[in-house]
């Protein structure tokens, strides 16, 4: 093994996306640290958000050993397009392994994958398969491809064909929960190969979402700048709406809870369209007074949570879900904030039950809302954060990617 190893990690979510800021760059930078580890990263970036933190992610890869080459992502026309984005991460992989041995393509969710498979058959390099989730059935259940159209059909018919031959070939898999591992573990493709599956969750960084580092005194700012009042009960959400995440049955919990706690206050800290949210929220008969919808920074994000009293996420069950491990819940955890979640997503469910730090609810309907209670003090703050330290602590990630990356090494 040389005294520095160069990784390259393929990646069509940009790093200057949230996720990318949360779910590549902690690992890669202590990997780099730990391992003596030279990364190269890949990476297509929306034009927006790459003209807004361009300077700040290149200071991040200049100060730790990190090599970025950002391309422009792709958007229309559909299809098409990620084709063409495939096209140019594979011109650009090989190109930089001319110049670099890498010792692991590190791939990131399907389309990076088909890549890092082209370099393990042509160039020998470690193939590690970073699923993220079933990418193709995903497609399919937020019905972003109908497969009546023969377009999409064809298409998810590639990438299934793909999917077994990643499988198969892979000479690392990291899966995001354990459901999806034993799914995993059933398919042909993988009992052909029987590669080690390590289930890597989202994790979270337990230094930056520490409730210890809140200050009453911003809290109470923020409830002011919010007209939250001592005695409003507040229910929060955090993220995106839209595919997978039920707004309208959150919303119902929300009407019910309202029965009993006429002035609770439901808090979205979202970029989405408050208005969206006003207008369906309104059709149920939830009153705007009610609700506060605001953004805010990633910086300014565990404050946010912090005045939650209870916290709530509503995701779309379905066979893919079973691969999904929630960024937010992390976090959450992390904060010492009680969770309210519905069933069937990962292993949401299991971790919620397994360290008494919130509810799943099991029945989306009305008249199962109405026998909910929850109550703040029925839940231990730092058990809750001791759970999250347990099973999402980032330095846990890390520690079981460098024993991937040992093996692969080894091989």
């Amino acid at each position: 093994m040389d005294e520095v190893n160069k990784v390259l990690y393929l990646s069509y979510d940009g790093m200057t996306d949230a996720l990318g800021q949360s779910q590549v760059l902690p690992y890669l930078i202590e990997l780099a640290k730990k391992d003596k580890i030279q990364f190269h990263i890949i990476s297509f970036e929306k034009q927006e958000r790459f003209t807004k933190y361009k300077l700040d992610i290149q200071t991040i890869c200049d100060t730790n050993n990190i090599i970025w080459h950002p391309k422009s992502y792709t958007k229309s026309p559909p299809l098409l397009s990620t084709l063409y984005d495939i096209h140019r991460m594979k011109r650009l992989a090989f190109r930089l392994s001319k110049f670099n041995k890498f010792s692991i393509v590190h791939c990131r969710s399907y389309l990076s994958a088909i890549v890092g498979l082209k370099m393990k058959n042509k160039l020998g390099t470690k193939f590690l398969f970073d699923m993220r989730g079933f990418w193709a059935e995903e497609r399919i259940e937020g019905n972003i491809w109908n497969l009546r159209n023969p377009i999409f059909k064809r298409t998810y018919n590639f990438f299934k064909k793909q999917e077994v031959k990643f499988i198969s070939q892979a000479d690392g898999i990291v899966s995001l929960t354990e459901k999806g591992k034993n799914v995993i573990q059933t398919w042909p493709s993988w009992q052909k190969n029987k590669v080690h599956i390590d289930v890597i969750p989202c994790c979270t960084d337990l230094e930056f979402f520490d409730p210890s580092k809140i200050l009453v005194k911003d809290q109470d700012k923020l409830k002011s700048e919010l007209k939250i009042k001592t005695e409003n009960y507040i229910l929060g959400y955090v993220g995106s709406i839209g595919t997978w995440y039920m707004l309208s049955e959150m919303l119902d919990f929300f009407k019910s809870f309202l029965l009993k706690n006429p002035s609770a206050i439901f808090l979205f800290v979202t970029n989405e369209n408050p208005e969206f949210i006003f207008q369906k929220a309104e059709s149920k008969g939830i009153n705007r007074q009610n609700l506060r919808i605001v953004s805010c920074t990633r910086e300014q994000m565990p404050l946010h949570i912090s005045i939650f009293d209870f916290s709530i996420f509503f995701i779309l069950p379905s066979f893919s879900k079973q691969a999904s491990s929630p960024v937010k819940q992390g976090e959450i955890m992390g904060m010492g904030i009680p969770l309210l979640c519905n069933s069937g997503i990962g292993d949401s469910d299991r971790i919620l039950n397994k360290y008494l730090s919130g509810q799943v609810i099991n029945e989306l309907s009305e008249e199962n809302f109405a026998k909910i209670e929850i109550r703040k003090q029925d839940y231990d703050p730092i058990s809750i954060r001791d759970g999250a330290k347990d099973y999402f602590d980032i330095k846990k990630g890390i520690e079981i990617y460098s024993d991937l990356y040992h093996r692969l090494w080894k091989k």
